[in-house]
């Protein structure tokens, strides 16, 4: 799994006063120093090193590691006693064996919501429009593999619309289905819109309407063993605060 070093601060003046704390970075109950390491889905990716971007210099005694990558292996990684703060993983179902488990430290949070939609080349050369589309065995379509978040998403959304597709490949993440799309190798894939969104001109999407039904929840949680649990609850307060909450809003994430 690729891990994505990010520096250096996620903590504004901005942020800290919403949480009640000094925006000169001292004097505060709450340790902003040293690292966090946030376990992220990959469909985090862009919401998240935004949010980093937007609110870096501030702190600069507070650097983020995140890594990102499909939820179940991020899951497996935490209940291997892999050194983390945060995990946020793409659904519940993936949060629950860490929940079991006991690694987490306090609640749970929901910190946002994402929703499928049909994901074309430019041009959309498929004829693209609907759902029942994925059932053409001309296309060539590819669905995220059932055992990761998108793809257990995409198989409770195409029973919901009684479609049978056809899926031509299997990708390991929603970012490898959204490149296959990007890459014209195939006619059209299931992908979060959080993903179709930051692709921009290199995708058209499709909305679906009764997608959000089905739309995933987001967990995030602090990890009992976590080596600087006070800045990392200092960090998931900024995620689902304010300013994570407005990121993540812009990124096309759904509120919780």
């Amino acid at each position: 799994m690729d891990s994505v070093r990010v520096a250096l601060i996620v903590l504004g003046a901005g942020a800290l006063a919403l949480l009640g704390q000094p925006a000169n970075g001292g004097g505060g109950d709450e340790d902003t120093t040293g690292a966090v390491t946030v376990l992220a889905a990959a469909s985090m990716t862009d919401a998240l090193e935004e949010l980093v971007d937007q609110l870096a210099d501030e702190y600069p005694d507070l650097e983020i590691v995140s890594s990102f990558g499909p939820s179940p292996g991020l899951a497996a990684q935490v209940l291997a006693g892999a050194p983390a703060d945060i995990l946020i993983t793409a659904d519940t179902a993936t949060m629950e064996p860490v929940v079991r488990a006991g690694v987490t430290a306090g609640d749970v949070r929901v910190v946002a919501r994402n929703a499928l939609v049909l994901a074309v080349p430019p041009g959309n050369p498929g004829g693209v429009t609907h759902l029942a589309d994925l059932s053409r065995e001309e296309l060539l379509i590819a669905l995220c593999e059932p055992r990761v978040p998108c793809g257990a998403a995409s198989e409770e959304l195409l029973a919901f619309g009684g479609v049978q597709a056809a899926p031509d490949t299997y990708a390991t993440d929603v970012k490898q289905a959204a490149g296959l799309v990007r890459l014209g190798e195939v006619d059209a894939a299931l992908v979060y819109r959080t993903d179709a969104a930051a692709a921009g001109d290199e995708i058209e999407s499709i909305g679906l309407p009764m997608a959000a039904d089905v739309a995933n929840e987001y967990p995030a949680a602090l990890l009992r063993n976590s080596p600087n649990p006070a800045a990392a609850r200092v960090v998931l307060d900024v995620i689902d605060g304010e300013p994570g909450r407005k990121v993540l809003a812009e990124s096309g994430f759904l509120e919780p």
